[in-house]
Parts: C-alpha cells; structure tokens; sequence
C-alpha cells in the first residue's frame, strides 16, 4: 500500500479490525429490542425481495424460451430453481408467488414434469407436502392448490394419476421415516381441503378422479395414524419396529412404497448396532427389486426374482409379486425410483453383504455375492470383482481366524399378560438379544422400560418358566414372563448344521426346559424329578428384518424322572469328551 495511507508502516496487515466497520458488531448489544425487530424486518424484506426478482426473471426466461425448440432442457433448470427455494426458509408473501409460477408451469408444459423430469415430480410433491403441514394458513391453502392442480393436470392426461399418487404416498413416507418436525394435524386439514376440492370439481365429476383422490387421502390418513402411534412408541424399539414393518407390509403391493420401509428398517437397525437385522432389511429390498426387474427385462445374469436369495434367508420368499392386486412394473409411476434397476439392485447387494460383515456373518456375505459376481461377470467389470474377490478372500480368513469366537445372539421367550398391553396381551415373543445377554439384563430392560410406562407398582415379573394361568392373574396389574431359549434342532437336522454359524441362522424353533414334580415343587429327589421340555415355532427365522418375532405354534414333552437322569448322565458324558478332546 503506498506509503503515506494509515497502513504504510505495516504492509503485511490487510485490514485494521479498530478502523473497519466489523467494529459495529460489538455496539449491538445496546441496541433495544425494538431496533432489533427492525432490523430482522429490513432483513426479512430483503430476502424476501431478492427471492421475489428471481422468480420474476424465472418468469420471463420461461416466456422467452417457450417459443423456443430447445425449451426442455431450460424449463428443467427453472423447475430446479424453483424447487431449491421451496425447499429453503422463505416468507409466506414469496411462497404465495412461487407456488402461482409453479402451477402456471405445469398448467402450461405438464409433459414437462410427467414425462421428461419425473425425478422432479417426486421432489415437487415432497416440497408441497411438507407446505401442506405448515402452521400458516395461507402457505397451506396455496400448498393444497397446487398438489391437487398437480394430480389434476396428471390424470387429465392419461386417466389416471398414478404417478403422482405414488409419489405423494411416497413423500409422506419419507416424510414420516426421516422428520420429526411436521404438524400431523396441519396435514390432516390440508388432506381434507384436497378433498373437498375434489368433490366439487363439477368437470371431473362423472370421472373416477373424486374417488381415486379420496382413496389417496385415506391411504395418507392410514399412514398419519401409524406414524403417531410410532411417536408415542419412540423409545420402545421393538414396537417401534414392528409399525414399520405393519407399514411396510401394507405396502406388499405399492414395490417402491414397500422399498422406502424397508430402507428406513434398515436405518433404525444400524443405528441400534443390529447390522444382522440390518442385512436382512437390505436383502428384502434387493429381493423386491429382483422381483419387479425379471418382470421388466429379461437378462440370463439377474437374479430370477426373490426365489434366488433363499440362501441367503428362507423369509426373503414373502417379497414374491404374485397376488392379484400386483401391479405391472411397466405402468405409469411404478417402479420408478431409482432401485428398481441394476445398478440399484447392486447397491442394496453391496449394502447388505457390509452389514453382513459387520454382523460377523461371513458365510452370509460369500451367499450375496454369488448373486453379486454374474451381474459384474456380464458387463465384464474386472475392477468390481476384483474387490469382490478380495473382500471374499477377507471373509473366508476371518471364519478362520475367529472359529470358536464369534457370537451372534442370545434368545429369550417374552410373554405379555394383562389389558393393559393392549394389542400384545397374551401375545408371547421370541426376542433377539445382543450376544451374552443375560437373563437379568433383559428383564431389567423390560421391567424398567414397562414400569416407567405403566407404574411400578401394576407391573409384575413372571419369575418362572411355568405356563400362565390367566384367571390366577390380578386384571389391574401387567405381567411380563421372561425365559431364556435356546435353538432347538432335530436329530436329521444336525448334519446340514455343523458349523457355529450353521446353528445360529436361519432359526425357526427354540426350546427351554422347567424341571418340576408332581406334588407341585420345582425340585426333588432324583426319583421324583421331572422335566418339561417346550419347543416353541417362530412365524419367521431368525435373524429377520425385526429383533422379536411372534410365536406361533408351541409342543410340549414330559421327560419321566428315569429320562430326565439317562438325558443328564448322557449330557455330562459330552461334556467330558469335549473337554478331553
């Protein structure tokens, strides 16, 4: 700087904090509240105007263009721009206008969002559902407006309007699977407002369109009411889990809607460290997707549907399209999302053969990229297998390395007794545990979470094994019954399970025993002591896309005393051998 400026003596410094108005910032604290608001206001207005001269410049670059033959590729830039400042803070004076330009955009080009930018037609419907659960009235009314505008303009075209159904009911999804912060009963009344433009739409009205609009709302109302129940059951993973999967299932036949479930499962899981439960979310995704590809495309190197990932999981076959109400992956706004191709079914296999990994079920991951390896070996991608490869060549070192060290999941049976449980009375449970869970931790687990939700004093812990007489049980009280379980096998089945992997996957039966005597005591001579073994059936095997799993069919078998001491001698006698071995 030259030499006679206040700076000349210190060339290195390029600005003086004291001679600065930076200087100012340190005076706002005298200021009074009211200059404050003021000068929020002169801020507001300002990125209020702002935002205002760019929707007008919008605006005149779509009526410069649309004369134009090159106008798609513009009329998308302008439809993501407008999209960026929804998705923004902005002032309900700008979003009244913004809104306007957006339905003026799809009135005038709606090939534009229905056939070229269908990406951008999901992310539309997001931004205006969420405008839809504003606590402003305006905001919502001008949000109603055009998601109903936007459904109209989409059957006018086909009869039809099941892009944008799907893709609503698929914003609401996320919406409830990843914010916290929308007013359901903002929503609701936006809904109904949907609704009644609907039934007064006197052009439309000899059409399907009222009743399909109605069969949406309802649908959405459906989603609204599970996902308040999931709020009061935020800090109860398992009922938490089990509303997702209660949503997910509902969804058997909406695929991309089911995929958006499965996925927010598979988050929930991972947080919780269930990496097992997890994969098992992941490969139902990429089962479902498979499923609707072989309907699509026909390629020798793709999976054939969900039938070949049984190795994997015996449960996977439920993702099998073949109900009467499936709908043709070809139709409009099916299947669009970006999973249902090979590139996305690839990822969901890559996803679940990590978590695999981290669950510490390799011989799991070597079964996913068998499916993984013929879709890299078609399109001749030898830098993708040798990664495979490689990390095949990790997974099989590591079953070496960690024989005998590997832990999965300890098992208890969980039984509810009492009305005040509501939908789980006398609802009984095998639980999956983290390993080396012990009995105590759980029944802590469950007897504080309980206690705190019901009192103390009205809940009450089963101590034994023995079966529940129901008429003996206090109505006032709530009563959990908790027993350890351990997986039970047939003789014919032991020779397929021999490994420690083999004997903890794919679990479907459990048994516990309860010692007992005839005259009513637990214990007795040796002569008088009996034993009852119950061997409980799961509805699905374990690990599944849930940590508890409903028990469905229960057998029980008296050892006479004579059997109870042949059974222990025979089982010390093992022991022996193991420990000599």
């Amino acid at each position: 700087s030259p030499s006679g400026s206040a700076f000349g003596s210190q060339e290195n410094l390029r600005w003086r904090k004291d001679m600065t108005h930076w200087r100012q910032n340190s005076e706002k604290l005298d200021k009074s509240r009211a200059e404050i608001e003021h000068e929020a206001l002169i801020d507001g207005n300002l990125a209020t105007e702002a935002n205002l001269i760019i929707l007008d410049t919008l605006e005149i670059i779509v009526q410069t263009v649309s004369v134009t033959e090159s106008k798609e590729s513009i009329l998308g830039g302008v439809l993501k721009v407008l999209l960026q400042s929804m998705a923004c803070n902005q002032s309900a004076v700008y979003l009244q206008h913004c809104f306007a330009t957006q339905r003026a955009l799809v009135s005038k080009f709606p090939e534009l969002l229905f056939e070229e930018e269908t990406e951008q037609c999901a992310d539309l419907c997001l931004r205006l559902l969420r405008h839809c659960s504003s606590s402003i009235s305006t905001i919502r009314s001008h949000a109603s407006a055009s998601l109903y505008l936007l459904m109209r303009q989409n059957f006018e075209i086909g009869n039809n309007f099941a892009r944008v159904k799907m893709q609503v009911t698929m914003s609401l999804s996320s919406l409830v699977g990843t914010s916290q912060n929308f007013n359901e009963e903002f929503l609701r009344r936006s809904l109904k407002t949907i609704l009644t433009y609907a039934e007064e739409d006197l052009e439309l009205r000899e059409t399907t369109f009222p009743d399909q609009v109605q069969d949406l709302v309802f649908n959405l109302h459906m989603i609204l009411s599970d996902t308040v129940k999931m709020k009061e059951h935020q800090e109860d993973p398992e009922m938490l889990i089990d509303l997702m999967y209660r949503i997910a299932k509902g969804y058997q036949t909406s695929p991309d809607l089911r995929l958006t479930w499965l996925q927010n499962m598979a988050g929930k899981h991972s947080e919780r460290s269930n990496h097992a439960e997890a994969a098992q979310c992941l490969v139902h995704s990429a089962a479902l997707v498979a499923e609707y590809l072989s309907m699509l495309e026909d390629r020798k190197y793709l999976p054939v549907g969900c039938v070949t990932f049984q190795n994997i999981s015996s449960n996977v076959l439920e993702e099998s399209a073949v109900s009467d109400d499936v709908v043709s992956p070809d139709e409009e706004g099916i299947c669009s999302g970006k999973y249902f191709t090979e590139s996305g079914l690839v990822g969901l296999l890559e996803q679940a053969a990590a978590s695999f990994s981290m669950a510490g079920m390799y011989e799991a991951v070597n079964e996913v990229y068998k499916v993984l390896i013929p879709i890299h070996e078609a399109n001749r991608d030898a830098k993708k297998l040798s990664t495979i490869h490689g990390k095949l060549q990790e997974a099989f070192s590591k079953i070496v390395h960690q024989d005998g060290k590997r832990m999965f999941g300890t098992y208890f049976r969980v039984g509810f007794y009492g009305t005040k449980f509501g939908d789980l009375d006398e609802q009984e449970f095998v639980y999956k545990e983290p390993a080396i869970t012990k009995l105590a931790e759980i029944s802590h687990r469950l007897e504080g979470f309980y206690g705190e939700r019901f009192g103390e004093d009205v809940l009450e812990v089963i101590k034994d094994s023995n079966p529940v007489d129901k008429c003996k049980l206090d109505p006032n009280k709530a009563y959990i019954q908790i027993t350890y379980v351990e997986p039970f096998f047939d003789t014919y089945e032991m020779k397929d399970r021999i490994t420690y992997f083999d004997k903890n996957y794919n679990l479907r039966r459990f048994m516990y025993c309860t010692p007992f005597t005839l005259d009513g005591r637990a214990h007795g001579e040796l002569h008088e002591q009996f034993k009852r073994k119950t061997i409980l059936a799961t509805s699905h095997a374990f690990p599944y896309i849930k940590t508890r799993v409903n028990v469905t069919h229960k057998e029980e078998i008296i050892l006479t005393p004579i059997e109870v001491a042949i059974e222990d001698m025979q089982k010390k006698t093992q022991e022996l051998a193991f420990a000599t071995h």
